[in-house]
């Protein structure tokens, strides 16, 4: 578990912001079984809302993803959910989907048998969930995909395979151990460049060459006073232009991106640091105590102070 923020700790002069998001997202508590299915079966799981992921170790099956086409995934094939929403995954014969209750699910111990009980399985996989620490975790899960489906990657496989031994063991240094793991995981599989189709986002942005440069200054330099002008110069665009590309690849436009980042680092000091409000506000660009608390309490929905002392009553005497 990670009790301390990674901000202004040594940070080097430029930052990834992806590496950013899911530094500050704080992955924890890991948890894997394997899975496999034989015969006519299909069950259908309600939303989670905890990420999770999986890699098929041996044959195939369906996956329709709300929201999503549905998709055949094989041998090799690698998939992660950030939110997991409702989803249904069978064999490829016709059959109601028995429904299935998340939560129930996931307290399961042992391998998790769809269809028929014995014999042969006509699919295996290793798949896990894990948690988000960070209170901010709902504002930073929409910038990522909601669906990430990649196919014959060996460096997932070796993560994949790697968390579930690290699971399955009581060893020293365990806890720590995963939260890295899940971290690489999590990095190795969003980098992975965006199809053309993919929604707007914290990937489809840095997947831009222009339009990463500008991103890697806003995290870099998050208490510099930056305009648009700025940021479209740091990306070599016209204002316009830069305005309208970021808004139509990262979904938000850029100074909306920006205060929705600084209030996340802010949250993250406020969470974990002895700061008062006006050094947290100049942390994050903020010359006005005042401005930085509309700015504050309009996005998180409570003034920073207030935010500040329930973090301390949460914490053990």
């Amino acid at each position: 578990m990670m009790n301390s923020p990674h901000y202004f700790r040594e940070r080097p002069k430029m930052i990834d912001p992806l590496s950013d998001v899911i530094a500050m997202l704080q992955p924890r508590a890991v948890h894997t079984r394997r899975i496999s299915g034989a015969g006519r079966w299909a069950v259908a799981y309600g939303e989670f809302g905890h990420p999770s992921f999986c890699i098929v170790l041996d044959g195939s099956c369906r996956l329709a993803v709300n929201g999503h086409r549905a998709l055949t995934i094989q041998a090799g094939d690698f998939v992660l959910m950030p939110a997991t929403p409702g989803f249904t995954i069978s064999g490829f014969d016709s059959v109601r989907a028995v429904r299935m209750d998340p939560q129930a699910s996931a307290a399961r111990v042992g391998e998790m048998r769809y269809g028929t009980p014995r014999g042969k399985a006509d699919v295996i996989m290793l798949g896990g969930w894990f948690e988000f620490e960070s209170p901010n975790a709902a504002l930073l899960v929409s910038l990522l995909p909601s669906l990430v489906h990649l196919r014959d990657s060996e460096r997932l496989a070796m993560l994949v395979r790697l968390i579930g031994d690290e699971s399955a063991e009581r060893l020293a240094g365990r806890e720590l151990m995963l939260t890295r793991l899940v971290e690489a995981l999590l990095i190795e599989a969003l980098r992975a460049k965006p199809d053309e189709e993919a929604p707007p986002g914290l990937l489809r942005g840095l997947a831009d060459a222009q339009l990463a440069r500008a991103l890697r200054q806003m995290h870099s330099h998050i208490a510099r006073s930056w305009t648009v002008a700025q940021l479209a110069s740091a990306a070599a665009l016209s204002r316009s232009a830069f305005y309208e590309r970021f808004t139509a690849m990262v979904g938000v436009p850029p100074m909306e991106y920006l205060t929705q980042w600084r209030m996340t680092v802010a949250r993250d000091l406020l969470r974990h640091q002895e700061l008062d409000v006006s050094e947290v506000a100049q942390r994050v660009g903020y010359g006005s105590t005042s401005a930085f608390s509309v700015a504050f309490s309009r996005c998180v929905g409570q003034s920073p102070s207030r935010y500040a002392a329930g973090r301390q009553a949460d914490q053990p005497n």
